[in-house]
C-alpha cells in the first residue's frame, strides 16, 4: 500500500469511518457495473414504458434516475442466444449458440466479462445462466441448475458445488447479491450480473403476493382474437392462451400436487400456502363451467393474474439491490442496468412466450443509470440492440472493444455532453437492425427466419417450412396485422428494404442467410 494510501485510511480510521466507505475513496475511479437481466419481462409489463397492467415503481427508479431506452432490439429472441449475445457483443452465427437446447456455449470464447477481469474488475455472475456449461472466466458465481425452480432452487457455486436454498428464488438471487456486495474486493472495481429467473413459465409468484392481482380485470389485446390472414407461419404456431396454454402446468388448476415437480420440492408450510390458494382458484373454475371463448377468456385473466404477481417480487427486490447501493454509497459509481433477455407477449395475438420477429418480442426493456454520465430522465429513441451491450460496458470501463465484437459502444447516446438522443439526429448512428431465429419446431412451432428493420418499415424472410417473405409499415400498421408484401405501393421501399438486408447479412457475415436468399 503507498504511503498516501496508509496516510489516508489512517485519517479515515480515526474520524470513524467505515472499511466500506473508504472502499468508496479508492483511487481507481472506474465505475462498478450492476447488470440485471430478468427472463421474458415484457416491456408492455413496465410502467416506466406506460403500461396499462401494474405499476413497477422500482424499476422505474432506473429509467427515472438515469435513461429510458425506447427501441432496443434482439438478434435472436431466446433465452441462452440472448445471454450469449450478451457475453459476446456478437449474433447467435457467430457466438455458436442459436437454439435453447442442443448447443452447448462455448466460454472459452471471447467474453465481455472477462476482458473486464483481465482489465483489473471482480467479476461474478449470479442468478439464471441457462447457457449449458459452467461459467470460465469469473472470479465467481452461484448460477441456478438449468432453468432454475422458483421454490428451493438449486445453485451451482464455483468449483460446481451444488446447494439447495430454502426460499423463493427472486429473494435468494438478492441475498446472494448482497453477499457477494459484502464480501467483493473492495480494492477493485466490480462487474456483477444478475440473472434473474422471473418471470419465466410457469410464472410461480411468492406467497406473499398470490391473489394480490386477483380483483384486477385485464383489458384483452386488440390482437388477441388474430385469424392470422396472410401470415402462414403465425398461423402455424403453437403458442396461444387459447390451445396451447396448459390449465394444470400453467395456471396450475386441478393439480395432482404430487405429480407437479415444483410442489414436491415445497416445504410443508409452502406446500400449505399454495393449494390453499391454487385449491381456490380451481373451485371458482368449476362453479363458473365455462367452455370455448370465455374459458379462453378465464384462461387470459388467470396468465396475466399469475405472470404480473412474479413481477411483484422481481420488483421489490430490485427495489432492495438499489437500497443497499444508496446505503453503501455504491450507487455513487455504479452503472446499473435493467433489461429483459427479450421482449414477451401478453396476449397480443393470442400469444404467450417470445421468438417471432413481430415487435412484442424483438423488443425489450432496457433502462440505465449512470451517475454524473447519464442525463436523469433521459429517452433514447435511436436503434440499440443487444449486440450493443458489451461493447458499451467495456467503454465505460476505459477499454476499446475488441474489432471482432459486432456491436457499437452507444454511450454517445446516453453521455450529457453527448450528440443525441432523439431520433434522426445521431449521426453514424444505425438506421437498421438485422434480426435472426432458428429454433424450429418445437417447443412452438415458429418458423425460422430473418429480415431488417427500420424506423418504419420491417421485412421478414421466413425460410421453413414453407418459403415466403412478410413486410409491414409500422407507421399505418403498429400492431402488423397487414402484410403488404408484394403490393405495388410498395415495391420501391420492397426493393431498398431487400438491399439493406443484404448488406446487414453482409456485414455480419451470416452465410446461412446469404445462401438461402441465393438459392430458394
Amino acid at each position: 500500500m503507498r504511503l498516501t494510501q496508509i496516510s489516508l485510511l489512517a485519517a479515515m480510521l480515526l474520524s470513524g469511518l467505515t472499511h466500506a466507505t473508504y472502499a468508496q475513496q479508492r483511487t481507481d475511479r472506474r465505475p462498478n457495473i450492476l447488470f440485471i437481466i430478468s427472463d421474458d419481462h415484457a416491456y408492455q409489463a413496465i410502467s416506466a414504458y406506460g403500461s396499462k397492467l401494474m405499476q413497477t415503481p422500482n424499476i422505474d427508479r432506473i429509467a427515472h434516475e438515469g435513461a429510458l431506452f425506447n427501441n432496443v432490439f434482439v438478434t435472436n429472441s431466446l433465452c441462452a442466444p440472448a445471454r450469449a449475445t450478451l457475453l459476446t457483443g456478437k449474433y447467435s452465427h457467430v457466438n455458436g449458440l442459436e437454439i435453447n437446447y442442443g448447443q452447448n456455449f462455448n466460454v472459452q470464447q471471447e467474453l465481455f466479462t472477462r476482458i473486464l477481469k483481465d482489465h483489473g474488475y471482480q467479476t461474478s455472475w449470479i442468478g439464471k445462466w441457462h447457457l449449458h456449461t459452467l461459467p470460465d472466466g469469473f472470479d465467481s458465481y452461484k448460477i441456478l441448475v438449468d432453468q432454475g425452480h422458483y421454490y428451493n432452487p438449486d445453485f451451482i457455486s464455483t468449483g460446481a458445488d451444488t446447494t439447495r436454498i430454502t426460499g423463493y428464488v427472486t429473494n435468494i438471487i438478492t441475498d446472494l447479491t448482497e453477499d457477494f456486495l459484502n464480501h467483493r474486493d473492495t480494492t477493485k472495481p466490480f462487474c456483477l450480473i444478475v440473472g434473474e429467473k422471473a418471470p419465466h413459465r410457469e410464472w410461480l409468484p411468492d406467497l406473499q403476493d398470490l391473489g394480490a392481482l386477483d380483483s384486477i380485470h385485464f383489458p384483452i389485446p386488440s390482437t388477441f382474437y388474430d385469424d392470422y390472414q396472410g401470415r402462414p407461419a403465425a398461423a402455424a404456431q403453437d403458442m396461444t392462451v387459447a390451445k396451447t396454454m396448459i390449465l394444470r402446468e400453467d395456471l396450475k388448476v386441478h393439480l395432482d400436487y404430487h405429480g407437479y415437480a415444483e410442489y414436491t420440492r415445497f416445504t410443508p408450510d409452502q406446500q400449505k400456502a399454495f393449494a390453499a390458494y391454487y385449491d381456490k382458484v380451481s373451485k371458482d373454475l368449476d362453479s363458473q363451467a365455462l367452455t370455448g371463448d370465455a374459458l379462453v377468456k378465464w384462461k387470459y385473466q388467470r396468465y396475466l393474474k399469475d405472470y404480473l404477481s412474479t413481477t411483484i417480487s422481481l420488483d421489490r427486490n430490485i427495489g432492495k439491490i438499489l437500497a443497499y447501493l444508496d446505503s453503501t454509497g455504491l450507487s455513487k459509481n455504479t452503472i446499473v442496468v435493467y433489461c429483459s433477455d427479450q421482449g414477451f407477449y401478453m396476449g397480443e395475438h393470442g400469444w404467450f412466450d417470445k421468438r417471432w420477429m413481430y415487435e412484442p418480442s424483438l423488443r425489450t426493456p432496457f433502462m440505465m443509470r449512470y451517475p454524473g454520465v447519464v442525463q436523469p430522465g433521459a429517452k433514447v429513441d435511436p436503434m440499440v440492440v443487444n449486440i450493443d451491450f458489451a461493447p458499451t460496458l467495456l467503454s465505460a470501463a476505459g477499454i476499446t472493444p475488441p474489432e471482432d465484437m459486432q456491436g457499437k459502444n452507444f454511450l454517445p447516446l446516453v453521455e450529457k455532453n453527448g450528440n443525441a438522443q432523439k431520433s434522426g439526429s445521431a449521426k453514424g448512428w444505425r438506421k437498421a437492425m438485422y434480426y435472426h431465429y432458428y429454433e424450429f419446431p418445437q417447443p412452438h412451432h415458429v418458423s425460422p427466419h430473418f429480415g431488417v428493420r427500420t424506423e418504419r418499415y420491417k421485412l421478414i424472410r421466413f425460410y421453413g417450412p414453407k418459403d415466403y417473405w412478410e413486410l409491414y409499415d409500422l407507421k399505418k400498421d403498429p400492431d402488423e396485422m397487414h402484410n403488404v408484401y408484394g403490393q405495388s405501393d410498395y415495391s420501391s421501399i420492397t426493393k431498398d428494404l431487400r438491399k439493406q438486408l443484404d448488406e446487414l447479412i453482409a456485414q455480419y457475415k451470416d452465410t446461412e442467410a446469404a445462401n438461402i436468399l441465393e438459392t430458394k
